[in-house]
């Protein structure tokens, strides 16, 4: 079992149909945690576990993403766009009865966080990411480390079906190969946790995923250019990865600051999935900042 006795699970349905699957449990505050590619919301257990003690946590997964729906991709990508995905998380907050809570994501849903703190910053009372730098950044400055280092940007963009069938015919290779070549040498992850993530990774997910990576660079990109004039408001905390790819190509502090008024932040001793390589640090960070 990934989750402690604290947490439940549960669904959602959103005002265009869309399922949200999603754990909870705990006490205190909410603090809605938003996972990351390839995976789902399992990615959370460990540092989850702890923080049920001091928050009341929410893991879901974005659509497209685990048990959530995997609706086929409209022509202008517009469904998966990081705008419609925060309002899905929106949407199951105020259901939870919540008017302001705690936010933190990691790789993509870091990006759906950062729309969701432009979209709705009535809402966030502190908001963290793990391991990006700004979407808009990243393609406005692309370069040949860029497109070595993060080469899926590129790939998973390409026309449908072109990717889709690539990953397909070994998506499981395909899936670990990634969590392999973006952590550090010698890191470990939970068993259980990576046989959610094959099972989940299928023909729909493949598809879905791809459509969220064609979203960024494509309606995404509007949406953050039309935004480019608004800053993150509340408290913001950056975590990132001393041996990972954002740490080697970016000062990232600096970039987050033409992005957000108040940023503090810091490299953890790992690759890119903190959560995970890193839990401990993790949640000691989380505690520090978001009490």
């Amino acid at each position: 079992m990934l989750f402690n006795k604290n947490f439940k699970k549960d669904r959602f349905i959103t005002s265009d149909n869309i399922q949200i699957n999603y754990v909870s449990g705990g006490r205190g505050e909410p603090l809605l945690l938003l996972h990351g590619y390839p995976q789902t919301h399992v990615m959370w257990a460990s540092v989850a576990n702890e923080l049920s003690n001091d928050y009341f946590v929410i893991c879901p997964d974005l659509r497209g993403y685990g048990d959530s729906s995997k609706p086929k991709g409209l022509e202008n990508h517009e469904n998966y766009s990081k705008k419609v995905m925060a309002n899905d998380m929106i949407e199951l907050m105020e259901e939870l009865g919540y008017e302001e809570f705690y936010l933190a994501g990691h790789d993509r849903g870091a990006r759906v966080t950062h729309r969701i703190c432009l979209d709705y910053p009535h809402m966030i009372k502190k908001v963290s990411v793990l391991d990006i730098a700004p979407t808009f950044h990243m393609f406005l400055n692309s370069d040949m480390n860029f497109s070595t280092g993060y080469y899926h940007w590129f790939f998973l963009i390409q026309e449908y079906p072109l990717p889709e069938t690539l990953i397909g015919n070994n998506a499981e290779y395909y899936l670990k190969e990634k969590l392999k070549r973006w952590s550090a040498p010698g890191a470990t992850f939970n068993e259980d946790a990576v046989k959610q993530y094959v099972r989940c990774f299928d023909k729909d997910m493949i598809h879905s995923t791809c459509e969220d990576y064609r979203a960024s660079a494509t309606v995404d990109m509007n949406d953050d250019a039309f935004s480019r004039d608004k800053k993150i408001s509340m408290p913001l905390l950056v975590l990132w990865g001393e041996k990972g790819f954002i740490n080697k190509n970016y000062n990232v502090i600096d970039v987050w600051k033409d992005y957000a008024k108040d940023v503090s932040g810091k490299a953890l001793e790992c690759g890119h999935f903190l959560a995970e390589e890193a839990p401990f640090d993790v949640i000691d960070e989380f505690r520090k900042f978001f009490r």
